[in-house]
């Protein structure tokens, strides 16, 4: 439906805060993701190491690179042990996207930029992702700054790029300190774009000084942890580049079908309520896609070339690697945004009324707060109170025997955890299953303020195995979740 209505800055800065910060404590910590990296980074926090990740005493953790960690650890330190401030990071990358948006949508298509910055806020998978604790939402604000400083830098005076590529660089270095070379996916658009739009007055992409920025920013700790830790390097090229594009080791939809299965319905639901306006894009595309091969009509419409091909490079990347899920699309939100205002621009579509758009707001918001009372087995802060309840005194780690390790418990608690083998570990992994085994916790506990979990239908064969150790069990309380907690003692 058509409409007047334009949004303010003032309006759309009130919608784009409220979205990110509504209700931001109000979900725990779910596990396995959540917990794991809040658990890495309170382990930081709370060893006073802020170099190497830790799962905990026993293991590193060495998936991902450290700027997730150390910007959890940082806001904990700053507002204290609760789920409010482990999320604080992600809403600030959720403002800082939709700003960047609207500054990108300033330069390219004047006065479109409220709307474009209101469109991102409002898509799904924006929105659902910014209360998510992974590494995608800084991965996608460090990746929008990169490009919103290198689109700047085409349109800046003379002799004033060069600042602006210094700014991309540094928004691609934080962006691989975030997730490591998946950052470097926008220099494909950046490059094609280059060789297909040239302005001979842009100062160089790869300038010396632009490289030393990035190579200052993102370097630095590879170059410490590798040398600190042997075997390390060919992990991280092998087992983390190497392995996640080329094989499905990591389980993720690795089969020729699995792009289709994972990116369809989240290109598809992620950017509703907007969907219908990317569709008549892809309509509108083969035609674009033809008058591009003209070097005039490129020049001409430049920001759309840009922004397709922002999208459509990484995308084909995604596709082709065999490690797949959602959130890898998160940083294409940034340009399908864009788009979505270009779209509406061009077909001389007004915004929808206040209303509408706060009927929307309603059923977003009422999404998140749902989520928050979700019943579900992954709720760390439930696991936390189950064990409050039952045992008596100050629980100082939990450890988890044979089953899943609930580390968003350390978050809720106060607790370190753990994951325990009954078997002995034999051998050195870089991402090993367990964090430990029975004997060495056995060995380590003294008694004081360790608790253990097991599933019930393991717990015959754990008993037996503690009893056989010479160790005396008390059990505490009901079972929780079809689990056994219970002490072990001398």
């Amino acid at each position: 439906m058509r409409s007047s209505f334009a949004p303010s800055l003032v309006q759309t800065c009130i919608v784009v805060v409220l979205l990110a910060f509504a209700f931001l404590g109000t979900r725990a910590i779910w596990d396995p993701d959540e917990g794991r990296y809040a658990n890495v980074a309170l382990n930081m926090l709370e060893s006073g190491d802020w170099v190497h990740p830790m799962r905990n005493e026993h293991v590193g953790h060495w998936t991902k690179p450290p700027l997730t960690y150390w910007a959890i650890a940082a806001s904990v330190a700053g507002f204290g042990y609760n789920a409010w401030a482990a999320r604080i990071p992600y809403a600030l990358a959720f403002l800082f996207c939709a700003w960047m948006v609207w500054l990108i949508a300033r330069r390219l298509f004047p006065g479109c930029q409220n709307k474009a910055a209101i469109i991102y806020a409002t898509m799904l998978l924006p929105f659902g992702a910014a209360q998510m604790v992974t590494t995608d939402y800084l991965l996608a604000a460090a990746l929008s700054g990169a490009m919103a400083a290198w689109i700047e830098s085409r349109h800046v005076e003379a002799g004033h790029s060069g600042r602006w590529i210094m700014l991309m660089w540094l928004g691609f270095g934080l962006g691989f300190l975030a997730k490591g070379p998946p950052a470097l996916l926008p220099l494909l658009a950046i490059i094609a774009s280059v060789r297909w739009l040239p302005l001979q007055r842009v100062a160089s992409v790869f300038h010396w000084r632009g490289l030393l920025v990035f190579a200052a920013v993102a370097l630095p700790w590879f170059v410490i942890v590798i040398n600190d830790t042997p075997g390390l390097l060919d992990y991280f090229l092998h087992r983390e580049v190497v392995e996640r594009v080329a094989s499905d080791d990591f389980g993720r939809h690795g089969e020729w079908y699995g792009w289709l299965q994972i990116y369809f319905p989240t290109l598809l639901l992620g950017s509703l309520p907007w969907t219908w306006l990317l569709w008549r894009w892809l309509r509108n595309l083969p035609s674009a896609l033809r008058g591009w091969r003209d070097p005039a009509s490129r020049m001409q419409d430049a920001s759309g070339l840009i922004l397709f091909l922002w999208i459509a490079l990484p995308l084909m990347v995604f596709c082709l690697s065999r490690s797949r899920l959602p959130l890898y699309l998160l940083p294409l939100f940034t340009p399908l945004a864009l788009v979505v205002a270009r779209q509406m621009r061009i077909d001389g579509r007004g915004f929808p009324r206040p209303l509408v758009l706060g009927v929307w707001l309603l059923f977003v918001l009422g999404l998140r707060l749902a989520a928050a009372y979700w019943p579900t087995h992954k709720n760390a802060a439930d696991w936390a109170d189950a064990i409050r309840t039952r045992v008596p005194h100050k629980v100082h780690e939990v450890a988890f025997v044979e089953d899943m390790a609930r580390y968003g418990i350390h978050l809720h608690l106060g607790a370190a955890v753990d994951k325990l083998s009954i078997e002995p570990l034999l051998g050195h992994s870089f991402d090993p299953e367990y964090d430990t085994d029975l004997d060495s916790e056995l060995a380590d506990d003294k008694n004081d303020g360790t608790v253990y979990i097991s599933k019930e239908k393991a717990w015959p064969r754990v008993r037996e195995a503690i009893e056989a150790r010479g160790r005396q069990i008390t059990v505490y309380g009901t079972p929780y979740q079809e689990r056994v907690i219970f002490a072990v003692k001398p």
